[in-house]
């Protein structure tokens, strides 16, 4: 009988002792493995682009390896949902944009929410775009574009990268506060929206500013005004539309990393510190720049700053998604 009790004695405190997994103990010998880096859209575009660019610093200031796994469909919700899913520990974080805020209302039947689900880790990079037009479209500025509008708006073709793309949704907003009915035309990506825009099937598209700047430059294509809170140096005699007096246009494209919920603050304070230093790295930036997109200043690379962000764009693309009745499954 005193054996037994003495053996429950020694079990009870051995378990008394067992830090959990993801408590005050594994975050003091954290990273001890390879960390997941989900992307949410696949191999070969922006975000995967954005990841590896900061791979090399981030595994630098970390200490460990940064695994990149491409985890493309859904308009970023699949990716989204499996990093929601995924142990709070540290070991598993995401890279996002603007389609996670907009996939709280484009994708009603997702089995995540952007934010009850995660924490955010911090803000990486904004990227300009700009309304193009193909080179023969009349209008040479913004000013004639609005007049001509007026009585060409309805044989207007916009191409858009696909549904629930921020190509898609930012051309709708465009419409929405410039008054315009246009006939939307969706395309498998970027690059064919583009190819049409240049050859004259489609009449504008949202066009990224690094792309868009060379082809202004040599006549192949016609620019009207930059969307994104900053002037574009590549195209320095365009306004942003914030700038025209269009304050709701005044938005950017945008990346940032986020955490499962429950990661513990110690843990996701390391990976703040880890991206600050990664994105002052002097090659990252040179390779933004080169990029044509800029880096958030060090005062909004904060938990809090990517997280207010987030809950202001998941209202935007709401009423703008509602507004024009976009369904994304």
């Amino acid at each position: 009988m005193f054996a037994r009790a003495l053996a429950a004695s020694i079990l009870a405190a051995s378990l008394l002792t067992i830090t959990p997994a993801c408590g005050p103990a594994a975050a003091q010998t954290y990273p001890s493995r390879p960390v997941t880096m989900l992307v949410a859209f696949p191999p070969g575009g922006v975000d995967d682009t954005i990841a590896r660019m900061i791979q090399p610093a981030l595994e630098k200031a970390l200490g460990q390896t940064i695994v990149v796994e491409n985890l493309g469909g859904a308009g970023g919700t699949i990716a989204a949902a499996k990093a929601a899913h995924a142990a709070p520990d540290g070991y598993t974080i995401l890279l996002h944009q603007d389609s996670l805020a907009a996939g709280m209302t484009l994708y009603p039947d997702r089995n995540f929410d952007a934010v009850k689900d995660f924490v955010p880790i911090g803000l990486i990079n904004t990227a300009p775009t700009t309304l193009a037009g193909r080179p023969d479209l009349p209008p040479k500025d913004l000013d004639e574009l609005l007049r001509w509008m007026k009585e060409h708006a309805q044989e207007v073709k916009f191409g858009h990268p696909g549904i629930g793309s921020y190509g898609h949704l930012a051309d709708a907003l465009i419409c929405q506060e410039l008054g315009w009915k246009v006939t939307q035309v969706p395309y498998r990506g970027a690059g064919p929206a583009l190819v049409d825009l240049l050859s004259g099937q489609v009449d504008l598209s949202i066009i990224g500013g690094v792309v868009a700047a060379p082809l202004v430059q040599s006549g192949k294509l016609k620019a009207y005004a930059i969307i994104g809170k900053t002037p574009y140096a590549g195209l320095p005699q365009l306004k942003t539309f914030g700038q025209l007096g269009y304050k709701k246009l005044d938005i950017d494209f945008w990346h940032m990393l986020l955490a499962p919920a429950g990661t513990p603050a110690p843990i996701v304070a390391q990976l703040n510190t880890a991206l600050r230093t990664a994105l002052a790295d002097a090659k990252v930036q040179k390779l933004f720049s080169d990029g044509g997109m800029a880096t958030y200043p060090a005062s909004e690379e904060t938990p809090e700053a990517a997280s207010k962000l987030l809950q202001t764009e998941i209202k935007l693309w709401g009423e703008v998604i509602r507004a024009n009745h976009i369904t994304g499954g």
